[in-house]
């Protein structure tokens, strides 16, 4: 990952094919634009590549988890469980649609903690929101599980694994509905843009108005379109799609890559006794954009970052316990309810409680997490620089500290 990391010709001749119409929105001019409808065969393509029956594509991975929770149902007064280890567009999301964010444990796999879900469902718990973080998944058995004896609606946030699989589904494919986002650095880029992908066909036509300022798209053309519901603009451009179209092509490559460089950096790191790995409950189906590893303690771990950074050698490699975008113990804003926007007074309290809750069992876990990237450029060469790099500082740290 990323997909930009091989941008070139393929991408540049869907792109043309646009400009060459001049037609740069999805919608509508069915005349000048000679046929090309790039959003179109992406959905198709999405649909194909990833065994759902259903895609809308949109503006990005943050309005595709907004437009499925609208979809879905989902709204004022309604909680969503969701992971304290994930992208900050997924509590923002929550927000977007007036529902409260109830965040709960991560466990070695970097995802939900089945028993930490269970223990956080009240009466006004509506959807499950498992995060596959880093090219991994949740542990989908036992969240179908609960989900089915709670009823409960179960949204897939998958931006972060595209092309993962768990036993033989596709990521996104597994819950009510499902997300992906294709900005900039995600394995398959638009520049800008994401997906919802669902089974459920009403899903999937609330999700096509919704993203559309509630045009139905039964008319005859726009002019003749109706409005059964008020919608809101996360329209994707042709342009961002033609980008989408070539990348997704490329998709079973880009993996392909990210599983033998990942392979290869795992068994420098695994020569540590001291190492061990992130959890994937279906190991045949991580996406391998990540590799998650943990050192024996906290102190370690701060120590083996800060002899990266020193070295100069840091970048790719994630601390997420530090992170302000991933983890909720940077989340200042979200902790102190900081909007623009008024929330209602019962939200905003609802928001801060859940926030500032105690999360020793996840930083217990994330504290000692370091995520190295997997590049999708790395020569044989640099693949083999990198792994003794982050070896030596490793041993350097351990023998300091006489672990």
């Amino acid at each position: 990952m990323p997909g930009f990391e091989l941008f070139g010709k393929e991408e540049r001749k869907e792109v043309n094919d646009v400009l060459e119409t001049g037609i740069l929105m999805r919608y509508g001019f069915d005349g000048p634009r000679n046929g090309i409808w790039k959003a179109k065969e992406l959905e198709e393509a999405i649909c194909e590549t990833f065994e759902c029956k259903h895609a809308q594509l949109l503006s990005s991975g943050t309005a595709a988890l907004t437009t499925a929770m609208c979809a879905l149902g989902i709204g004022y007064g309604d909680e969503v469980i969701l992971p304290a280890f994930t992208f900050v567009a997924s509590f923002e999301a929550i927000l977007s649609v007036g529902a409260i964010p109830v965040f709960v444990d991560v466990d070695d796999s970097l995802t939900l903690a089945p028993q930490a879900v269970r223990n956080a469902i009240t009466d006004k718990t509506k959807c499950i929101m498992p995060v596959h973080m880093c090219g991994g998944m949740a542990d989908m058995d036992a969240l179908q599980a609960i989900c089915k004896d709670h009823n409960l609606l179960l949204l897939e946030d998958a931006c972060q694994s595209i092309g993962g699989t768990y036993k033989g589904k596709k990521l996104g494919s597994i819950g009510d509905a499902g997300t992906f986002s294709f900005d900039f650095v995600k394995t398959i880029t638009c520049a800008e843009g994401g997906v919802v992908i669902t089974n459920r066909e009403d899903i999937y036509l609330a999700s096509d108005g919704y993203t559309d300022h509630g045009h139905n798209h039964k008319g005859v053309d726009r002019g003749a379109d109706l409005h059964p519901f008020i919608g809101y603009n996360f329209r994707i451009s042709e342009l961002h799609a033609a980008v989408g179209l070539a990348q997704i092509k490329k998709l079973d490559t880009f993996l392909a890559i990210q599983k033998k460089n990942h392979a290869v950096l795992k068994n420098a790191l695994a020569a540590i006794p001291e190492i061990s790995f992130r959890r994937i409950p279906d190991e045949s189906g991580d996406s391998y954009t990540f590799l998650s590893w943990f050192l024996p303690t906290e102190q370690a771990t701060k120590a083996v970052v800060e002899e990266l950074k020193t070295q100069n050698i840091l970048a790719g490699n994630f601390y997420w316990f530090n992170n302000n975008w991933h983890y909720i113990s940077k989340w200042d804003h979200l902790k102190n309810s900081v909007t623009l926007n008024g929330l209602h007074p019962e939200l905003k309290a609802a928001v801060i409680h859940h926030a500032t809750k105690d999360f020793t069992a996840s930083d217990a876990i994330m504290s000692r997490c370091v995520s190295t990237a997997i590049s999708l450029a790395w020569t044989e060469a640099q693949l083999k620089t990198k792994g003794e790099q982050i070896v030596n500082v490793i041993n350097k740290v351990l023998q300091e500290q006489k672990i």
